[in-house]
């Protein structure tokens, strides 16, 4: 992958655009309006709706996915789109919302449908390609008429009167074919080592769901649980009731202990968040005289999120939410290797349950309704070497996975570096 290895054009011109720089000698640089026309067709009573996505997609909404969109109660303005138009998102295409559609349809007032002004002289997947070089080296933030980032506008007006290299219609053609082929075989590359990070994050959750739930003597005398979901388990392991491992504890906090959070993904969070990295918090925390103490192996759920494994170990001297229970064990016991056992498939399952609420955004998982919840309970001693075990499984695999998703950036930087380079002449594929 190297992009230097790739011949150059025989000579250069300045284009006499500062930020399009020297072009090949054969090639001219146009505004957009002498290259692109704005259509404004009606809608159809057959249109489906198009979207224009960030990473370049044009296509009809229920192709990629139809939730998370705001739909309009009016379709005012609404305008017809055609396959093989250049579409461009006003308020994202800064982000690199540009491309050709795929298909017929309708889209929102908010994007320009472009077609060439002069068939047969222009290709608008090259533009397509272009456009989305300049946006995502920030030139369109640049001469963007918004302040703020997501009011961004970049509308046609802007892109008729911007410069743009034009090379002759058949080399626009032969550098899509060469960057359609490229990148098919990135973006393939890409897929397959993030099925490789799918395949090994699921080999791990595997791997410690059967230390946790079966041990690690694979020769161990096994007995039936009595208990379907549970099903067999190391002979000398108990099956027990939170409440005879765990009491609810409600001592409050103070100011000088730091707010801790608990994520369905990591679990209990072992310092505060800065304001920064809490980006999703709606209501800054002022007054914390509800809040609850929390010391090092106590277990900590968020009541609305435990059903999804928002349930973790304490590391630090903290506080956490009123809206979070705090459970501190009354046995000699290892809380990270209950955190562990919680977050399995299974025990999500019997906290979901066990959760009461009559819509999923409702659901509360109360300290009287987790106390009653099964759990397995092995000696102390194996909790430990399963926590080492489990510890080491995921070392390895996070290594690995590691691997494969810097492996994935450099494809990307490669495929963005060889999109650039084609469609600016820096490097001749034709």
């Amino acid at each position: 992958m190297n992009i230097a290895a790739y011949p150059k054009y025989e000579s250069y011109h300045d284009s006499g655009v500062e930020w399009v720089g020297a072009i090949p000698a054969s090639w001219n640089v146009r505004r957009g309006k002498w290259l692109f026309k704005k259509m404004d067709r009606p809608v159809r009573p057959e249109d489906d709706i198009v979207t224009c996505f960030r990473d370049g997609v044009v296509t009809l909404r229920a192709n990629r996915r139809t939730d998370g969109f705001t739909n309009a109660l009016k379709e005012h303005g609404y305008q017809g789109i055609r396959k093989g138009d250049l579409v461009i998102h006003a308020m994202d295409a800064f982000a690199g919302a540009v491309g050709v559609s795929d298909s017929d349809g309708k889209s929102t007032p908010v994007y320009s449908a472009c077609v060439p002004r002069v068939e047969g002289t222009v290709n608008p997947h090259f533009y397509a390609y272009y456009m989305r070089h300049i946006a995502l080296s920030g030139l369109l933030v640049a001469m963007a008429k918004g302040i703020r980032e997501r009011s961004t506008d970049f509308r046609f007006g802007d892109f008729a009167d911007l410069a743009l290299a034009a090379p002759a219609i058949e080399e626009q053609t032969a550098i899509v074919a060469f960057l359609d082929g490229k990148s098919a075989v990135i973006d393939e590359a890409v897929r397959i080592k993030e099925e490789q990070i799918r395949l090994l994050a699921e080999r791990r959750q595997i791997l410690i769901q059967q230390a946790v739930t079966r041990g690690l003597n694979p020769a161990a005398p096994m007995k039936d649980s009595g208990i379907d979901w549970i099903g067999q388990l190391p002979a000398h392991w108990e099956v027990r009731r939170n409440f005879a491992l765990f009491r609810e504890t409600k001592n409050a906090g103070n100011a000088g202990l730091p707010v801790l959070s608990v994520s369905i993904h990591s679990g209990v969070s072992k310092e505060e968040l800065s304001e920064e990295e809490n980006i999703r918090s709606i209501i800054k925390i002022e007054d914390r005289s509800s809040y609850k103490e929390v010391l090092p192996g106590d277990i900590a759920y968020n009541m609305m999120r435990a059903w999804q494994g928002g349930i973790g170990a304490v590391h630090t001297h903290g506080m956490v939410s009123p809206a979070y229970v705090v459970a501190r064990p009354i046995a000699d016991l290892v809380a990270d290797y209950f955190e562990l056992l919680y977050r399995t498939p299974a025990f999500i399952r019997q906290m979901d349950a066990s959760s009461k609420g009559i819509t999923d955004f409702r659901k509360r998982l109360y300290w009287d309704d987790f106390r009653d919840c099964l759990t397995i309970a092995p000696p102390k001693a194996e909790q430990e070497e399963i926590i080492r075990h489990s510890s080491d499984i995921s070392a390895k695999i996070q290594n690995a996975i590691s691997l494969k998703e810097s492996q994935i950036t450099a494809l990307r930087e490669y495929k963005t570096s060889l999109i650039n380079a084609a469609v600016t002449g820096k490097i001749k594929v034709v």
